[in-house]
């Protein structure tokens, strides 16, 4: 199938874009919103052409891979154009049945795989849509402590909740972490919740098709038996919905809590609270939600022994948010990948690349407020950036310096050492060669000035 383009200032005309106003995708009607009178029946309002066309746009915007059709995002509009009639009519006669979730696996930061169920555009379209009339009367009834997959919440809100309860004498976490959790949700349960919000039949159908979907991944068709796919626009709202019951529980309990996603972190006073508190949880998202706690990434410890979201604390002088070491070393290893120098790339464009790595690393990390991890950090990409410079240079390298203003003994000297590349990484020469302010003329961002 040949993609399409949409060239600026073009119309695209889509069976559900009603004409009126110009917009990015095609014309619509100015008068016709998005409706949410209660009378109206669910579905007609998630296939409301208002609704569909913000679907499109968001859809479009997020671009990602195809599904099992392998129609892809930029096909997507040509594709609705000439099936979006007959979609439509099987969703609201309930014959319309979602393709199975293609399945990717990526690895985990620390250790271990995910499994991401991408639908197919088509599902991805519908599934926003639906996500767009849920949302907005789901979230104002879920927990004020939770934090992920939320309009204005963020992870960064949930750290600084956790800083405020260590900070209020909570000197103890029970840091929960889920087993699996997107792969083993109870269907049963979920619907079962599901039912009790919505009344459209035809949508309570839809959303379980969508569960009972299956998975398709190198080793043939699977059927999905428990869980929601990570990949949809609906499975985080889902998830909240579930676990919006835990929330509740803690709050019932007077408990101090910060969740996101199924990272559940709970501040008492003591360790003998924290460990009460770890059995009677576990025992409820056992019976009453049929989750199990991974016992392995579970403990009750003290706050600034474990990670959360990135982050840990530190307690001196008061209570500041830390980068964790393992978020250390994790940014550690992608410098290593992204300055190889098997990669074959010149030294300007490792560090155009690392920039923007850096950039976008940094715009997350700056919640940290200790000076000194960002220092390091900086010290130690300048010295690998020079690290790979002097392997690119070769036997070029004296001329280099000396090029770079090192004078002839030093120069001559550090050309012909015995020492290996990343001990003379660290060398007068080549820290003289390449000042920090070498590195800022070629845009590397310094993390400590952030």
């Amino acid at each position: 199938m040949t993609k399409a383009r949409i060239a600026p200032g073009k119309q695209l005309r889509l069976p559900f874009v009603a004409k009126g106003g110009e917009t990015r995708f095609g014309k619509l009607k100015e008068d016709a919103p998005v409706r949410h009178a209660t009378a109206e029946p669910l579905l007609e309002r998630v296939l409301e052409r208002g609704n569909m066309f913000m679907a499109l746009q968001q859809v479009m915007d997020n671009k990602g891979c195809g599904g099992v059709d392998r129609v892809h995002v930029d096909d997507l509009p040509a594709y609705l154009k000439e099936h979006w009639p007959r979609i439509r009519e099987e969703l609201r006669n309930g014959s319309y049945k979602p393709q199975p979730v293609k399945r990717i696996t990526i690895p985990k930061q620390g250790g271990g795989e995910r499994h991401l169920g991408v639908p197919t555009v088509v599902d991805r379209l519908i599934q926003q849509a639906l996500l767009q009339v849920l949302q907005p009367e789901w979230d104002p009834t879920f927990s004020e402590s939770s934090y992920g997959f939320r309009p204005e919440r963020n992870a960064h809100q949930a750290v600084r909740a956790a800083r405020r309860f260590i900070r209020s004498g909570r000197r103890w976490v029970v840091d929960m972490d889920l087993e699996k959790f997107f792969d083993r949700v109870n269907h049963d349960v979920l619907m079962h919740r599901v039912r009790q919000r919505i009344h459209d039949p035809a949508v309570v159908r839809l959303i379980q098709s969508y569960l009972k979907a299956g998975i398709m991944s190198h080793t043939g068709y699977h059927e999905s038996e428990e869980g929601t796919p990570q990949g949809g626009p609906l499975s985080p709202l889902l998830s909240n919905l579930l676990l919006d019951d835990l929330d509740k529980e803690l709050e019932r309990r007077g408990h101090s809590f910060a969740r996101y996603a199924d990272d559940c972190n709970i501040y008492v006073r003591s360790r003998k609270a924290g460990e009460r508190v770890m059995r009677s949880v576990s025992r409820y998202l056992a019976r009453k939600l049929r989750l199990k706690v991974n016992e392995e990434k579970s403990a009750v410890d003290r706050p600034w022994r474990r990670k959360f979201l990135g982050f840990t604390f530190r307690t001196h002088k008061g209570v500041s948010i830390r980068i964790s070491p393992e978020s250390e070393r994790t940014l550690k290893q992608k410098v290593r990948v992204l300055t190889l120098r098997t990669r074959g790339l010149g030294f300007d464009t490792i560090v155009e690349e690392l920039s923007r790595y850096l950039r976008g690393w940094v715009g997350y990390y700056q919640l940290n407020e200790i000076k000194r991890p960002f220092t390091e950090l900086d010290k130690w990409i300048r010295r690998r950036l020079r690290c790979y410079a002097w392997k690119q240079w070769g036997r070029a390298g004296y001329r280099r310096l000396r090029e770079l203003g090192v004078s002839v003994r030093l120069a001559w000297n550090t050309s012909k050492s015995a020492h290996g590349p990343w001990r003379l990484s660290h060398s007068p020469a080549l820290n003289y060669a390449m000042p920090k302010t070498y590195f800022e003329e070629r845009g590397l961002p310094s993390l400590s000035d952030w």
